[in-house]
């Protein structure tokens, strides 16, 4: 064994040097320590930690988004020690983990306190927006920015502001914040200290702060008001922004305060005079007067009688003749308008209008040009199963019932001779004005046959002339009248062998006798065979019997000759 050999340190004692040389050096690293500036070149700090060893730093680690650097030689500061020498000999140092290790710390403390804590808005990512929280970056999501949605974001970026911490996990480093729930808790507050100062019937001024559709929302001073839109004016509005515009100073009228969700209701015509004050005393029923059409519907038109007053004109109050009419093709909006007072309801501020009231009544008029019992012309414009509709002057329909179409036949037989856009004469028979109806009839242009034989009565002989021969009996005609009558076959004679149809010709002329009279169905029944038995019975009771002997053809005969000797 050599000298040498002799003096080489073993590998435990190699081991302990390099221990000693680099112990103090290991100690630093993944740790805060404090160094001191030794000087800047451009845009790094040179830093000492000390073990003769030096840093390099960019300065921007050293400034908070939005400010600027401001250091020089013999300042400490605090940084990161990553490794304790590279290649070059130098330490890897970081300002930036540094102020993130001891902003971790103050977060926690904070997080677990509720506390509020301070940071700067400096970046957009997807869905929200970074936050330096001295040191340490937090996610601000986008529905946290505001109590309200912002378009622009920038006039709160690069400034300090208070953030709530709503979640943090130090082990993948993520810290989401809140800046709206900041702004709430003030809110609350504010609108606590308002509330107590203010009550229901008080007139406050406020500032228009955003209009929708179904109103505006006004600031008090730091709480905002719901201005509906039909609490803005008596008159009707339809949209709040005819009224308001964003940044207009109102004064309005508290209406209601909820002490449980804290909204406020305002209104602004609670300030002037109820138009429908004594509303019945300005409008009294059946006058005239003259509106605008505010706005049409499918049942009827809304006519502004004054700021804050209209009435309705029901779609059936509009016209005398247009039925079944959309109001929109009878009036327009803003069109200005005749219209009478139906009737006034000031407790459930109504006002019924009309304005065919207001013209003449084309049915009166009708009623007086042609009154009953006057002929008329007029188009077929309809047919029913009921009857005809005629189009008639002043753009009336009058209407002929299937019963006034015919006098002898049936009114559906009557009907099919008719068609749409036929010219027809009819006779005026009534005209109800009340109920808008008029009445004609086709048969009664001709004289009532009925009436010729109204004078006649049961059992009485009458002469007709056959018309038509049937088979099971004929058709006959009543002399001097249009009345005709059906003699049925057993009724064609008293012998079963003479009661055959083909023993009349037509135009034949024969005696029957009336065995009814049926002035509501309006017919009259004929029997030969009844006459025939009459009139036998007529002859035994004045020339004798069969018991004295003669027989009945002697007793016929005689009856004959007597009658030639009458004549």
């Amino acid at each position: 064994m050599t000298t040498e050999q002799v003096n080489m340190p073993s590998t435990e004692d190699f081991a302990a040097l390099l221990d000693e040389s680099f112990g103090e050096e290991g100690k630093f690293e993944g740790r805060v320590v404090t160094g001191t500036i030794v000087a800047i070149e451009k845009d790094v700090a040179i830093i000492d930690v000390g073990m003769k060893a030096e840093g390099r730093v960019p300065l921007k680690e050293f400034s908070a988004p939005g400010s600027d650097v401001e250091l020089s030689a013999g300042d400490q500061v605090d940084v990161f020690v990553d490794r304790f020498e590279n290649a070059r000999g130098e330490a890897i140092l970081s300002r930036e983990k540094a102020r993130r290790e001891e902003a971790w710390v103050l977060l926690e403390k904070a997080h677990e306190a509720g506390e509020r804590v301070d940071g700067v808005i400096f970046g957009r990512v997807k869905g929200g927006f970074t936050v330096d929280l001295s040191g340490a970056v937090a996610f601000l999501p986008g529905s946290q920015v505001d109590i309200r949605p912002i378009r622009d974001i920038t006039p709160l970026m690069n400034i300090t502001q208070p953030f709530q911490i709503l979640k943090m996990d130090r082990a993948r480093g993520n810290i989401v914040v809140s800046r709206r729930s900041i702004l709430e808790e003030t809110r609350a507050e504010q609108r606590a200290d308002l509330l107590g100062n203010l009550a229901e019937d008080q007139v406050v001024e406020g500032v228009v702060k955003n209009i929708t559709d179904y109103g505006a929302f006004v600031d008090l001073g730091g709480i905002d008001g719901l201005l509906h839109v039909t609490d803005i004016s008596w008159k009707r509005i339809n949209h709040p922004t005819e009224v308001l515009t964003i940044g207009q100073t109102v004064k309005v009228q508290i209406v209601r305060i909820n002490p449980d969700t804290q909204r406020i209701s305002l209104g602004m015509k609670q300030l002037e005079t109820d138009p429908w004050n004594g509303i019945e005393a300005k409008y009294p029923v059946r006058s005239k007067l003259t509106g605008r059409v505010t706005n049409i519907t499918d049942y009827g038109a809304f006519v502004e009688l004054e700021d804050g007053v209209e009435g309705l004109v029901h779609v059936s109050e509009m016209s005398w003749v247009k039925k079944n009419v959309h109001p929109g093709k009878i009036v327009s909006t803003s069109q200005e308008v005749e219209v009478m007072v139906l009737e006034v309801d000031p407790e459930k501020r109504r006002i019924s209008l009309g304005l065919k009231q207001c013209m003449s009544n084309p049915w009166e008029d009708f009623s007086e040009k042609f009154p009953q019992g006057t002929e008329i012309e007029g188009e077929v414009k309809n047919i029913t199963e009921f009857g005809l509709f005629i189009g008639l002057d002043g753009d009336v329909d009058g209407m002929v019932h299937l019963s006034d179409l015919d006098w002898n036949r049936s009114g559906e037989e009557a009907l099919a001779e008719f068609k749409k856009g036929d010219i027809v004469k009819a006779v005026v028979l009534d005209v109800d004005t009340d109920k808008e109806r008029i009445s004609l009839g086709i048969k009664q242009l001709e004289g009532d046959p009925f009436a010729s034989v109204s004078s006649l009565k049961k059992g009485a002989t009458v002469t007709c002339t056959v018309t038509d021969v049937q088979e099971n009996g004929i058709e006959v005609q009543l002399a001097d009248s249009e009345m005709k009558s059906y003699i049925r076959r057993s009724d064609l004679a008293r012998d079963r062998g003479d009661q055959r149809p083909d023993r009349f010709a037509v135009g034949d002329k024969i005696d029957a006798q009336i065995i009814n009279i049926d002035r509501s169905g309006r017919r009259v029944s004929l029997s030969i065979k009844a006459l025939e038995i009459t009139e036998e019975k007529e002859a035994v009771a004045q020339y004798g019997s069969s018991d004295s002997g003669a027989s009945l053809g002697d007793i016929l005969g005689a009856a004959m000759k007597q009658a030639e000797d009458d004549k």
